[in-house]
């Protein structure tokens, strides 16, 4: 269970410095969208150039264009790029396709995706597979993850795509949502918005790390 770091609505030198701060807490930094959409490819590599130990992730939610935007994310120094579940499917396969050339990672955010889409998405074994609530859905509406919905997808493991878990998650979150194995919990506002940021990030780490610990001897 990877910790990634969640970057939203801020500069991309309170981004750094934040992320200076709770680095050992934190396996994955994530330059989140509103950081790409308002800062541009900088964001990016600021963050890749102040974390070289760290795997960054551009969450640009990609919905067309995929060649042009994924090159652009690696060549920027992102490890990882977001395609939305939802996109057709020659988007997602150029996703994987560039992904593969570059020896990078593909992370399909399942936002919004038609339960009977998942199926066609199952088949990109290489790629993770983002279950996640909206920051609309929880601030507006109020909604948290599901282990019902999140029960559907379970069968993604060791024989198809890896598993991570986006949306409003503390570490008082991870108890339960251990039961489907995820392979990265993407934490955000919970380390972003506290009070104490290191401490909040160094008990989520302490937490999923015992946590990893009694899903391995599962």
């Amino acid at each position: 269970m990877m910790i990634q770091l969640a970057f939203d609505r801020m500069t991309i030198d309170e981004a750094i410095q934040l992320g200076q701060r709770v680095r050992e807490y934190v396996d994955w930094m994530e330059v989140g969208t509103s950081l790409i959409k308002e800062f541009g490819m900088e964001s990016i590599k600021a963050l890749r150039e102040a974390f070289p130990d760290k795997t960054i992730v551009a969450d640009m939610k990609t919905f067309d264009n995929a060649r042009y935007e994924f090159d652009l994310c690696y060549a920027s120094g992102a490890d990882v790029a977001t395609v939305m579940g939802a996109a057709p499917t020659v988007t997602i396969d150029v996703c994987m396709e560039v992904a593969a050339q570059r020896g990078k990672r593909v992370m399909v955010d399942l936002l919004n995706t038609p339960v009977p889409h998942l199926e066609s998405i199952y088949r990109y074994k290489e790629a993770i597979l983002c279950a996640h609530v909206s920051k609309d859905q929880q601030e507006i509406a109020g909604e948290r993850q599901s282990l019902e919905w999140l029960t559907q997808i379970q069968r993604i493991g060791t024989d198809g795509p890896r598993l991570a878990l986006a949306g409003g998650i503390t570490a008082d979150d991870l108890f339960a949502l251990s039961r489907v194995k995820p392979y990265v919990v993407i934490i955000g506002s919970a380390i972003t918005n506290a009070e104490d940021p290191v401490a909040q990030a160094r008990k989520i780490r302490e937490t999923a790390d015992a946590l990893k610990g009694e899903m391995l001897c599962e």
